[in-house]
């Protein structure tokens, strides 16, 4: 039995293909060298070389010209679909949510669960029925997770620092609300920030690292504050404010959604800057993953047309 040897195609010259597939289509060297824009001379060095490591003369002088051996003529549909193949990897794929057969993973809270999911899900059943998302907690291995490609996403405020590499994509801008119950003894005036100080708070913590914006803020002005429950909820949160004394600054929009429910008021809080900016973060190794970037923008809309409603309510 002969051995077969596999040929070495980096030791190939690529470029021949095209120029075999022309003289094979063609059967003329200097109509086939126009095709694929090759001097005359050049393609009858392309022609030699090919004869040389197919090891057969592909093309024979007949009484209507040249004419393709039974190997030229074995070869021609293989090579047309090998160079359609090769073009195709080069080739935009169009995108078609409807096609999609995936599950996209989320690190969230129950921010963008209440807020977000119900709408998201809505466009899902519509327009990628085959999509199935899952939200998952936070925690200190979010990074970990998304670099090794159990996790795709992560929402995330835009103040956060990315670590290395990451790419984030802007969804939409909330703001900051301060929330406590109706008859709380502060409940009839404007905030300043001294209140901060007066009144026990729920604070959120999603990765339990202790880190908290709010008391950089208050700190700056000389403020502290006691924070009397730490949850990692925060419809927790609202609900324990609803029950006692103690205040929360949470999302403007979920604290209007619950506020009725709950018995809650919002007030303004003493702060020059009461935006919340929320981003998608992914890892860098899927920064081009036309699926991820598509779940982005439909993110992205979804989330623009919740916090404009709220503000507009606002």
């Amino acid at each position: 039995m002969i051995a077969m040897r596999e040929m070495n195609l980096s030791a190939v010259d690529l470029n021949l293909l095209p120029a075999l597939e022309a003289l094979l289509r063609r059967r003329n060297v200097t109509r086939a060298a126009a095709d694929v824009g090759l001097s005359q001379p050049a393609m009858s060095r392309a022609l030699a070389r090919l004869r040389q490591i197919l090891d057969d003369p592909l093309l024979v002088r007949g009484p209507n010209g040249l004419a393709p051996t039974s190997r030229a003529q074995e070869l021609a549909p293989r090579l047309g679909a090998a160079l359609e193949a090769a073009r195709s990897v080069f080739r935009a794929q169009p995108f078609e949510p409807a096609g999609l057969r995936r599950t996209i993973r989320v690190a969230a809270s129950d921010v963008q669960t209440v807020l977000l999911a119900p709408a998201i899900m809505a466009r899902l059943a519509r327009i990628a029925s085959g999509v199935d998302l899952v939200m998952e907690p936070y925690g200190p291995d979010v990074r970990r997770r998304m670099e090794e490609g159990s996790l795709d996403l992560a929402f995330a405020l835009a103040s956060t620092p990315l670590p290395p590499g990451a790419w984030s994509e802007a969804i939409g801008v909330d703001r900051l609300a301060l929330a406590m119950r109706r008859g709380h003894p502060a409940a009839n005036r404007a905030w300043t920030l001294a209140d901060y100080g007066r009144f026990d708070h729920v604070a959120v913590a999603l990765l339990r690292d202790g880190e908290s914006d709010m008391d950089a803020r208050l700190a700056a002005a000389g403020v502290s504050r006691r924070i009397a429950l730490t949850t990692p909820h925060f419809i927790a949160a609202l609900a324990s404010v609803a029950a006692t004394d103690m205040v929360t600054t949470v999302s403007a929009t979920l604290a209007r959604r619950f506020a009725a429910p709950f018995g809650l008021l919002m007030r303004a809080p003493p702060f020059d800057d009461v935006t919340l900016p929320m981003t998608l973060v992914g890892a860098a190794a899927r920064a081009n993953d036309p699926t991820l970037r598509w779940f982005c923008a439909l993110t992205r809309e979804v989330a623009d047309s919740i916090f404009r409603e709220e503000a507009a309510f606002a």
